[in-house]
Parts: C-alpha cells; sequence; structure tokens
C-alpha cells in the first residue's frame, strides 16, 4: 500500500451480482463481510468469481480470529484478510501465522484450492496475502503502534461503531477521544510504514480522513446504498400528503 487513496466499499448481501457490479464501478478493493453480513462462507467462491479479470482486490473479514477460516478463505481465492478485534501484537502475530506459509507462519499448503487454480499454477510460497487488522477497542488504539510493527499486516484500519462503543462504555474520566484515538492509527501506521484505513458513512467524509493520513477507506455500502435508494424512491412515488 502506498500514499495513494484506495477506495473501497462493503458487500454484506453475499450476492455476486453485487460483487461484480462494484468491480465494474471500479472500485479498488471490496471487503466481502462474513463477520456481520447476509453471506456465509459458502458464498464466497461466487463472489470472488465475479470479481475475476478485474482490477478489483477481494478482503474478506471473517468472524474473528479463526486461523482454519484465514486458510480457508485465502484458498478460495481471496487476495487478503480483515480480521476484526486485533487487540494487541500478539494477536496480530497469530494473523499472520494463520494466513502464511512456513517460515513466515503455519498455513497449510493445498495445491489444488481455487486460489492456485485447481493445480494448474503452481504455489507462489513468496507472495503474502494483504491482511489488515481491525482497531476496535481503546485497548487497541493503546497497542496500535506494536500491532503496526508486526511483520506481515499491512493495514490498520478502524472500525468506527465498534470503536466509538468502546470508548463509551469507558467510565467518563478515563474515556479517550474518538478523534483523539483516530489520529493516533493514523500517525503510528505511517510512522510504521503501513497504511491506516477507515470506514466513513458520508463520502463527503473521505477529504478529512484523508487529510488525517488515511489511504484506505471504505465508502457505505451495498446494503446501506440500497436501503437509502429504496427510501429515495417510494418518497418520490409515493410523496406523504
Amino acid at each position: 500500500m502506498n500514499e495513494t487513496l484506495r477506495l473501497g466499499t462493503w458487500l454484506s448481501l453475499g450476492s455476486p451480482v453485487a460483487a461484480e457490479l462494484a468491480a465494474l464501478c471500479e472500485f479498488d478493493w471490496v471487503l466481502v463481510d462474513l463477520e456481520h453480513g447476509c453471506g456465509v462462507e459458502a458464498d464466497l467462491p461466487g463472489q470472488l468469481r465475479a470479481l475475476r479479470g478485474s482490477a478489483t482486490q477481494a478482503i474478506v473479514r471473517i468472524a474473528g480470529l479463526d486461523a482454519g477460516q484465514i486458510s480457508r478463505v485465502l484458498d478460495h481465492g481471496a487476495h487478503g484478510v480483515m480480521v476484526p478485534h486485533v487487540n494487541s501484537a500478539r494477536e496480530a502475530g497469530d494473523v499472520v501465522a494463520a494466513a502464511t506459509y512456513p517460515p513466515h507462519g503455519r498455513r497449510g499448503v493445498a495445491r489444488t484450492v481455487r486460489a492456485h487454480d485447481y493445480g494448474l499454477r503452481p504455489v507462489d510460497f513468496t507472495r503474502l496475502p494483504l491482511l489488515v487488522a481491525q482497531i476496535e477497542t481503546a485497548a487497541a488504539v493503546e497497542a496500535a503502534d506494536t500491532i503496526a510493527n508486526v511483520a506481515g499486516i499491512d493495514v490498520l484500519f478502524v472500525g468506527p461503531a465498534d470503536l466509538q462503543r468502546d470508548l463509551d462504555a469507558q467510565p467518563s474520566n478515563l474515556r479517550p477521544d474518538f478523534e483523539t484515538c483516530v489520529e493516533r492509527v493514523a500517525a503510528v501506521a505511517r510512522a510504521a510504514g503501513k497504511a491506516a484505513g477507515i470506514l466513513v458513512r458520508d463520502p463527503a467524509e473521505v477529504l478529512v480522513r484523508r487529510r488525517q493520513g488515511f489511504t484506505v477507506i471504505a465508502v457505505p455500502f451495498d446494503v446501506a446504498l440500497l436501503r437509502d435508494a429504496f427510501l429515495t424512491t417510494i418518497g418520490k412515488a409515493r410523496p406523504r400528503s
């Protein structure tokens, strides 16, 4: 990742059509959400096939730090993995170990999976997946510098809703300011030569986050866009008297 802005979006519907449309619209990356999305892991290969041949990278967010699921989504052909609630350098190291082959990690070798064209293409042991650690708690913000310095972690990605919820749960006299936390994550990522990412609800917020140093930014996702379009359409078609 470099200083160039990379715009992405969440795919929560589990739909290959939504994935294909996102690629046709030239998003730099999409996040297939297996943590809170409607789809399940069995839906993933179809979504990845819909992206094949495009320049859009497929990142898959798994439900937690599950080494088996990390390996499986990479075997399916995902370019990278996002892991929620990474709170320490140790947990970040566990992510890297699950996602990479020896000597970097402990990922098992399967030569006939989709990631290697079902055995038609040799395994490239030098190619490392894109690994995204989500920073979603006050503890993670505090440990962000050590997480950023874990070799193999590429992006520190702020989860705004979870981070705000965690901060709100802190005693008021010890509660860090949300924006201060966000700026700290961007700063420590930059200092470590890593990218900083965040989800925004309003595309107008992109410029603000860009100025803070965020280069991997997700804009409103498929469910939210469809919901808002439905509400706008029905509002025009059936205006209230």
